[in-house]
């Protein structure tokens, strides 16, 4: 077995150990936030961590009110920029804690009044030495070089972000997300028949929208860097401005298709790529079974999920629904004869200034 599988397989005890022992800390930091209430969001990551930060944007927005913008640091490493930093939130997102840029762009960031936060899972690294505030990701050591449940670790930090700004998320649904992780976990041996099939796939297209439209971009790094796989990322809106010409018979497309506000939209695109007889691939819950019969093939994340209350019926889903993405990714790895956990050119820790 991988260490990328290995490690998949740890996520719902990092959420549990995430939650429990980083609660006390977002509750203080929700108090301070009640007195010091940002008026922008900004969110600094590379690579897998830069995922994390586009949900966090989606999720930040949509339940706070709170307008977020996913930092461009070249701005000031390379362009070398004078910002106004007045009444921001500079958040940064980093696995390592060892994200050059990342780190500067909190540096000038405190230096210019901002208030700054470190969301990692190395609680010795830089990251923890130029920020305000450190959130930690306690997923242990994360040895293979494709991240996967420092990923997840990430997206609940932005949930009990969201919950410290302010959002009206009660922290007991959050509580549930380990669990919905572990019934995720139950597809690995449906996901390796799955995986068998598209064992000579050297291109796809994933799709999500909304809070899903991080894990588009995730699954699609996964496949990229494991399986060599050209997978390219896109939002449901953006497909349709373009990039569908790229379809045609047998074409594979994976869909994440989540009930809630994304899904009439979804449904069309599955409509359209049907009539092109794609190669659909649905990963959804069966709090939406509609959405299974629009498909070719589905991925059928087991429920419950954590319910959403008054907020989009796909609040809980990004979690649950990346786990058998990242299953998929390892397991079409292993059926091409690769090793996932040491993709060519690739090492754990990019620094890029």
């Amino acid at each position: 077995m991988s260490l990328m599988i290995r490690e998949i397989e740890q996520q719902p005890e990092t959420l549990e150990r995430t939650f429990r022992q980083e609660l006390g800390r977002v509750e203080r930091f929700r108090r301070r936030m009640e007195r010091r209430r940002p008026s922008l969001v900004v969110l600094a990551a590379r690579g897998t961590s830069d995922n994390a930060a586009l949900f966090g944007r989606y999720l930040l927005e949509m339940t706070t009110g709170i307008l977020v913008s996913l930092a461009a640091p070249s701005v000031l490493t390379l362009y070398r920029a004078s910002l106004r930093w007045e009444g921001v939130l500079a958040v940064g997102i980093s696995q390592s804690g060892e994200s050059t840029d990342t780190n500067l762009f909190l540096e000038a960031a405190r230096k210019g009044g901002a208030l700054t936060v470190g969301i990692t899972n190395s609680p010795s690294s830089s990251i923890t030495r130029v920020a305000d505030e450190i959130f930690l990701v306690r997923a242990g050591k994360e040895r293979s070089v494709a991240a996967t449940k420092t990923y997840t670790g990430q997206l609940l930090m932005m949930y009990l972000l969201a919950y410290a700004l302010g959002a009206p998320l009660d922290p007991r649904r959050l509580e549930r997300l380990p669990a919905a992780a572990a019934r995720a976990l139950r597809l690995k041996d449906s996901i390796a028949q799955l995986a068998e099939r598209y064992r000579y796939m050297d291109h796809a297209v994933v799709v999500g929208r909304g809070l899903n439209y991080a894990n588009a971009f995730e699954f699609g790094l996964k496949m990229m860097e494991t399986c060599y796989v050209v997978a390219e990322r896109f939002s449901g809106a953006d497909f349709l401005h373009g990039p569908i010409a790229l379809v045609e018979r047998a074409f594979p497309a994976f869909l994440f298709a989540p009930p809630g506000p994304t899904w009439p939209s979804t449904r069309a695109m599955l409509e359209k790529l049907r009539a092109l007889e794609a190669e659909t691939i649905v990963i959804s819950d069966p709090s939406n079974e509609a959405s299974f019969s629009y498909a070719t093939r589905s991925i059928r994340v087991p429920g419950p999920l954590p319910a959403a209350g008054k907020l989009a019926a796909d609040l809980f889903t990004p979690i649950p629904y990346i786990i058998p993405a990242q299953l998929f990714a390892a397991m079409l790895a292993g059926q091409k004869g690769l090793n996932p956990d040491r993709p060519r050119t690739l090492t754990k820790i990019t620094k890029t200034v």
